[in-house]
């Protein structure tokens, strides 16, 4: 008879574990597969939580979908082995109700479900009255009300423990991801939802295992939760998303190599430093707003003198005058181009804004 290598963890305990690390397959292959991965990851002593793709959403018919059902009894016969919970990705009300009555300990919606509302809710629908843990992924596009409307329609469904997964957003043009991070839309998200756990997937921002150390780092920087990360026996031959995963002795060697941070700290002289250069940011911020109510005020007489002489609202050559001239004044103070365009774009469509209603008035 095999024997657990761990005793096992109640739920409860393990979502309170900082950081929480995820780790498994991207899908459920064999039992073979499966039983090997996970006995692995345990005797790392690393893993918290094993995952397994069961059943597997795919952008193209053909692809590997999944072995679906009948990978559950592996997954929880790793689960007696092992001593760990484990998590699965549900899509379906079948998915959902299979998943629970093989006593999977963590549900996840994947980001092709969060983008469709019909299908969040049909989940949410059949997690009613289930005491089960569900985590949420970003949807595909960068939307934020589609993620929150899934925490929300979970929470509805009287879900208790929601947590959410930031595994970036498809984006036209982006070539250094397969997914791009964009960092600010979690970090949004983090903001409203403060008292939600957040884990990052750095596997599917990544699509490649040697840019998952510099997400993941980023993500313990910005004081993400954990960290979930696909791990194969073998990740070359694996049957789906074969780049993205590395053994568990390299996912060992990942999380070595991360610096991992503390939100605060009780040590005097950090907090008395600390309070006083967010005084200065506070004192400079409120400067900037200032200088830029000022600078809507000279939009708007500008506004004024192109009423007056029919003339557009748009001077393309002004623009790019402004941006050039911005370019090279930013690279002196160590502000990068991609900023300085952001920046100055948000503040070209402020001034827009309130010169159409001089224009219009």
């Amino acid at each position: 008879m095999e024997q657990t290598l761990n005793k096992p963890a109640s739920i409860e305990d393990v979502l309170a574990k900082r950081p929480l690390i995820i780790s498994g397959p991207c899908s459920a292959e064999t039992e073979e597969q499966m039983i090997k991965t996970a006995t692995l990851l345990a005797e790392t002593g690393r893993v918290d939580m094993l995952r397994a793709g069961i059943w597997k959403p795919r952008t193209r018919p053909g692809s590997f979908e999944g072995i679906g059902v009948k990978g559950l009894p592996w997954l929880l016969q790793a689960k007696k082995i092992t001593g760990l919970p484990t998590a699965v990705e549900v899509a379906t009300a079948k998915q959902v109700a299979d998943a629970l009555s093989f006593d999977v300990d963590l549900l996840w919606l994947g980001a092709r479900t969060t983008v469709n509302p019909f299908s969040v809710q049909e989940v949410a629908d059949a997690l009613r009255g289930a005491n089960v843990p569900v985590f949420i992924k970003n949807p595909i596009n960068p939307d934020l009300e589609l993620w929150l409307g899934a925490v929300e329609r979970v929470a509805k469904a009287g879900i208790k423990k929601i947590g959410i997964i930031h595994r970036g957003f498809s984006s036209y043009g982006n070539t250094e991801y397969r997914n791009a991070p964009m960092w600010h839309l979690a970090i949004e998200m983090k903001r409203r939802f403060p008292e939600l756990m957040i884990i990052n997937d750095p596997s599917h921002i990544c699509g490649n295992r040697s840019l998952l150390l510099s997400v993941a780092q980023k993500a313990i920087d910005l004081d993400f939760d954990g960290l979930m990360i696909e791990s194969h026996i073998d990740p070359d031959n694996a049957w789906s998303d074969a780049k993205q995963q590395v053994t568990p002795a390299k996912l060992v060697e990942l999380l070595d190599s991360i610096k991992w941070r503390h939100e605060t700290t009780d040590e005097k002289e950090f907090v008395v430093a600390l309070e006083k250069m967010s005084d200065q940011i506070n004192h400079i911020d409120d400067e900037l707003m200032q200088l830029l109510g000022q600078r809507m005020k000279i939009a708007e007489k500008i506004g004024e003198y192109k009423k007056d002489n029919s003339i557009t609202i748009l001077q393309t050559n002004r623009w790019n005058e402004i941006l050039e001239r911005a370019f090279k004044k930013g690279e002196n103070l160590g502000l990068c181009k991609e900023f300085i365009t952001k920046y100055y774009d948000a503040v070209h469509m402020e001034s827009i804004n309130h010169q159409n209603k001089i224009m219009n008035s």
